[in-house]
């Protein structure tokens, strides 16, 4: 293989990635809320959460993915849990509904 293919291979997916990176975030991004305030799940643009609890501020954080309508969750201590969107501002997860703040 040419070194000019290999290259041109090399720049293309790198932008392919770039792209993917740039692209903005889903529309579930930003601070959901229980009614009484006490669960705080912040979802980042970087596929991050912080989840608050009462006076806890960080009481769990990892990573999550959006697909469709559904959310799983992947703690940093390794727990998982999963969630679905049942309206553009409503959240079903674990049992409790979180509001889009």
């Amino acid at each position: 293989m040419k070194k000019s293919t290999i290259l041109t291979a090399a720049l293309l997916a790198s932008s392919a990635v770039f792209a993917e990176e740039a692209a903005p975030p889903h529309p579930y991004v930003g601070m959901w809320v229980t009614a009484d305030k006490h669960i705080r799940h912040e979802l980042l643009p970087n596929g991050r959460y912080v989840e608050a609890r009462g006076n806890r501020e960080r009481a769990y954080e990892g990573h999550y993915k959006v697909t469709g309508n559904y959310i799983e969750y992947w703690d940093d201590t390794g727990f998982t849990a999963d969630g679905t969107f049942v309206e553009p501002d409503v959240l079903h997860h674990a049992g409790m509904i979180l509001y889009l703040k």
